[in-house]
């Protein structure tokens, strides 16, 4: 009776070993493809668009408040600035993209792309860059989203974009 008592546990002891071995293998393999999902989400995060975002040494974003006393407001008007100005051209990892403004009266009443991506990537450039103009001219600065699947494209559309604001004075 007791060697059947014994062989009964026995049993059920290694049946218990392999079944948490079973577990410990999907607890692994699961830890193992969230971490690498994890990192794939982190090395292709899009870049960001906001020039006013600083990092710290640990890298996260600095929450530093700004204080500052009111100036008097200036007396002298700003110049509006008129005319055509084109931006850098901004090498993004699908090729090449310039911008072009034309101001008129200080509004920027006119966006171009002079250089786009193209070749395999040209149907998100073409979804894109009419979704920039319209951002470019409703913000009549910088401050645009981009577009979502076309994350470098709108990368090089922002920071060519500044070039071209800078030229215009605005």
């Amino acid at each position: 009776m007791t060697r059947l008592l014994l062989s009964t546990a026995n049993k059920y002891q290694t049946k218990n070993y392999y079944e948490n071995e079973a577990t410990m293998k999907r607890v692994m393999l699961i830890a193992g493809g969230t971490l690498g999902g994890l990192g794939a989400v982190l090395a292709i995060t899009p870049p960001q668009l906001s020039s006013t975002s600083s990092l710290t040494g640990a890298g996260t974003a600095a929450a530093t408040p700004k204080t500052s006393t009111p100036k008097p407001a200036a007396t002298q008007t700003p110049k509006a600035a008129s005319g055509v100005f084109s931006g850098p051209s901004v090498y993004v990892n699908y090729g090449n993209v310039q911008v072009q403004i034309t101001v008129s009266n200080g509004r920027i009443t006119n966006a171009v792309a002079l250089q786009a991506p193209s070749g395999r990537n040209d149907r998100f450039t073409q979804m894109a860059i009419p979704i920039l103009k319209q951002q470019t001219l409703a913000a009549q600065s910088d401050q645009i989203q981009g577009a979502s699947g076309a994350s470098y494209t709108s990368y090089g559309w922002f920071k060519s974009l500044q070039g071209a604001l800078a030229k215009a004075g605005l």
